[in-house]
């Protein structure tokens, strides 16, 4: 398998396992042990979060408790190019509020892959809107 197909697969199969709410109970096998996340802006979970427990330990549960856990929370891929170790994902995150808010923002993150496993990921996404939304700032 090249490089590039590698990458791709890696990064589609992290997706589907977000998707399906398995992506924590399977990090070590999604993430390198030195990974990074870094979200841009300036929200409260904005910043570079290192290795897979920061990651799934800090920063996913301060944006996971802004939502109605009750209710389907979901990834929607729409694009997925991957060229070497890098891709680009382009995804709809759909969710519900924990004030009972329906939330759709469209999301894009450069991951790069290393050995098999995520090593770094860039997230962008309207953080104007996610800051009113999930935030009330």
């Amino acid at each position: 398998m090249s490089t590039t197909e590698q990458t791709r697969t890696v990064v589609r199969n992290y997706v589907a396992a977000l998707s399906g709410g398995e992506a924590a109970e399977r990090r070590a096998e999604f993430f390198a042990p030195d990974a990074t996340w870094t979200l841009i802006g300036d929200l409260p979970t904005s910043g570079t979060w290192k290795g897979p427990d920061q990651i799934f330990e800090g920063f996913l549960p301060i944006m996971l408790a802004r939502f109605d856990l009750t209710k389907p929370l979901g990834q929607e891929l729409r694009t997925l190019i991957a060229d070497g170790d890098h891709a680009v994902a382009e995804w709809t995150t759909r969710a519900t509020t924990v004030d009972g808010t329906e939330y759709a923002n469209d999301v894009v993150i450069v991951f790069r892959v290393a050995d098999g496993r995520i090593a770094e990921a860039r997230e962008y996404f309207d953080t104007r809107y996610a800051s009113r939304i999930l935030f009330g700032q």
